[in-house]
Order: C-alpha cells, then sequence, then structure tokens
C-alpha cells in the first residue's frame, strides 16, 4: 500500500497558495475577459475563495462546452477562471508533491520533464534494447477506447481514498470527482480540467503497476492511454493482450480499441508522432500529409497576398522541431524548399542551418 497524504488539507489552504495558483492558470490567459474581471479586486475574490473552501461552502461553477477537432474531434468541457485557479491549487500542493512520484518511470503524459519525445525516445532505446536480446520479438499495441469518458467516478474515487488519509482532502477530492456530474452523466471525466489529465493518469496508474509488478513485463512504455508491450512470441502476445483486457472489463470498467493489435518488430511501431524502427526513427505519415497540406495553403494564400507570414512561420518552426527528433534531414530540407513565402525571407538560410545542426547533433548523440 502506498504511504497516504496525511493532515496537510489546511497547511496548504493559504491565501498565498491561492495566489501562486492564480499566477498559474493566468499563464498566457492575461487579457481574456474574465481573467482580467477576477483580477481587477484579486485580493477580495482570492480570499472569498479561501473562505468558501475552509466553510465547505465551494461548488465548481458551469461547464462551457466546445469541440476541438485537432488531432480528432472531442468534446471540451471548460470551467469558470475561479474553479481553474482551484484546480491548479489542487494538483500543485496534493498531487504532484506526493502521488505522481509513485508513478513507474515509463509513463509520460502531462508529467515535468517527460512529454511526447522523451516517450518515443524511450519506446527507441526499448526496442533497440529488445532486438540485441530477441531479433524476432513482438510488438503488443494498445489503447483504450473512448477513454476519458469511460474513466468510472466512483472507481475513481476509490483509487484516490489508497492515497489519502486526510478526511478534509478527501472530502475535497469528492467534491472534484462528482461535483457537477448531472453535466457530465454518470461515467467520465471531462477533458479540459486541470485535474482531469492527472486523474487519468491516476486511473492508469493502477494499469501500471498490474503490467509490472503483477505480470512482470520489463518493457512497457505508456503516453496517457496509448501503451506498448515488447514480448518475445506471438503466443505471449495473445495471451497478456487477454489478460490486460480482463483487468481493464473487471478492475476499472475500460476496454481496449478495437484497433489495438500485436505484430512482429520489423514493422515498427507508431508512437507519439513517430515510426519507430529498430534501426531508424520517421515522422509518421500522417504528419507528412499535414504538413504538405498547409505548405499548399500558405503558398496559395501568400500568393493571393493574404497570409500572416509570421504565424505560418511559426507553425514550421513547431513542424520542424518536431521533425527534428527522428530521422527526416531530407524531408525538413524539401518542406523549406517548398514554401515560397520563405524565398525572400532572411528566416530561410538559419532554418536550413539549424536543420543542418540538428542533422549533425542526432547523427552524433547515435554513434
Amino acid at each position: 500500500m502506498p504511504k497516504k497524504i496525511k493532515n496537510c488539507f489546511y497547511k496548504n489552504l493559504t491565501f498565498e497558495k491561492l495566489y501562486e495558483a492564480n499566477l498559474r492558470a493566468r499563464k498566457h490567459k492575461v487579457c481574456k475577459s474574465e481573467v482580467v474581471k477576477f483580477e481587477i479586486n484579486l485580493e477580495n475574490n482570492l480570499t472569498n475563495l479561501l473562505n468558501k473552501i475552509r466553510n465547505h461552502t465551494y461548488h465548481l461553477g458551469k461547464y462551457y462546452t466546445f469541440k476541438v477537432y485537432e488531432p480528432k474531434e472531442r468534446t471540451i468541457k471548460a470551467l469558470p477562471y475561479v474553479d481553474r485557479i482551484v484546480h491548479q491549487w489542487y494538483v500543485e500542493e496534493f498531487i504532484k508533491p506526493n502521488i505522481v512520484p509513485k508513478f513507474i518511470s515509463t509513463t509520460f503524459a502531462c508529467l515535468k520533464d517527460r512529454g511526447t519525445h522523451k516517450a518515443a525516445l524511450e519506446v527507441e532505446k526499448q526496442i533497440r534494447i529488445c532486438n540485441q536480446n530477441n531479433p524476432n520479438f513482438w510488438i503488443l499495441k494498445c489503447d483504450i477506447k473512448g477513454f476519458f469518458y469511460h474513466i468510472d467516478p466512483n472507481i475513481l474515487y476509490s483509487i484516490m481514498c489508497k492515497y489519502i488519509a486526510d478526511v478534509e482532502l478527501l472530502n475535497f477530492t469528492k467534491l472534484l470527482i462528482f461535483d457537477g456530474r448531472e453535466e457530465m452523466g454518470a461515467i467520465g471525466i471531462p477533458i479540459g480540467n486541470y485535474t482531469s489529465q492527472f486523474f487519468a493518469n491516476i486511473y492508469l496508474n493502477e494499469l501500471d503497476q498490474f503490467v509490472k509488478r503483477t505480470l512482470k513485463i520489463k518493457h512497457y512504455v505508456r503516453y496517457m492511454d496509448d501503451f506498448i508491450l515488447l514480448l518475445n512470441t506471438k503466443e505471449e502476445c495473445t495471451l497478456i493482450k487477454h489478460t490486460i483486457e480482463t483487468f481493464l472489463h473487471q478492475q476499472l470498467h475500460l476496454e481496449l480499441n478495437a484497433k489495438s493489435k500485436y505484430y512482429p518488430n520489423k514493422m515498427g511501431v507508431d508512437f507519439c508522432g513517430y515510426r519507430i524502427f529498430t534501426t531508424h526513427k520517421l515522422l509518421r505519415l500522417n504528419s507528412k500529409k499535414k504538413i504538405k497540406k498547409s505548405v499548399k495553403k500558405w503558398n496559395y494564400l501568400y500568393k493571393n497576398n493574404k497570409l500572416n507570414v509570421t504565424k505560418a512561420t511559426e507553425s514550421l518552426n513547431s513542424w520542424i522541431g518536431h521533425a527534428s527528433h527522428c530521422n527526416s534531414y531530407t524531408l525538413q530540407k524539401k518542406i523549406i524548399n517548398s514554401c515560397n513565402f520563405l524565398l525572400t525571407d532572411k528566416a530561410y538560410s538559419q532554418m536550413e542551418q539549424n536543420i543542418f545542426d540538428d542533422f549533425i547533433n542526432n547523427s552524433n548523440s547515435n554513434l
């Protein structure tokens, strides 16, 4: 059993802590009307919030719902600004220092100093280790069907009880999980809450512990609800997949997506935006298609004097940053050469130099 969090709720419930949470919540949003409105009377608003939490009269506000379509269509639920301050305070004061350190080292989503590039590097490293020991190893790649929409709040709360002994903190955790449930339905947690990404990781930490401690799987990497296991044989993949499906269904009320499958390692594996093989790492085909489509659009707008060159250059730089983490030197040069709006821009030569420098650095790191 993990060591439980004790006697800390009121100790961390201070005006200073809420003020720090406000600074984090307002980051990149200082011009938003709700932020400006809250900060006009900041001291009084934070004091009122502090008193509501102390007096057990705090409740979540009404969600604002909207959709996003990249990388796929999702329904986002956003809370009022004051609730985002509360979520920042809760995560930073209780979750990060007490629960996150208990996660396994090969889970990467929404964690400081980890992320997609670190996750892809870990998969690349583990694939190469497996290849040295068994060149014919198999890859089991899974993801969970509608993960956020199928998290059971009752199970989530029971998991949180394993970590928390402080009664006040436990009651507040219960409020965060169940308040506003009439807007969300009986099952699921809202995509958009700062707490949700941590609750989701805590939920699947149960799977992580099962895979590592019970199944004793050595090569396992998870990024949120996508995870990879490297196994010796096809038969082992069949058995482990069935075992994981049973655990998810019985313990977490989750199901694997139908596209979860296993295959020989020579096919490589799609993970965190890359196609990873035993000897090299490439961009996913989807990423190539998207950047080529974007360049075509940028060139059309540029030809008609409608392109925001600054924004287009920022988007291009972002893609180059992603592409630089894999074997894509020739592709990067080809994409830059096809951007008409760069031909008269000073950034063109600098981009080429940066790509070359990244290529040399990556080559040296692989020696």
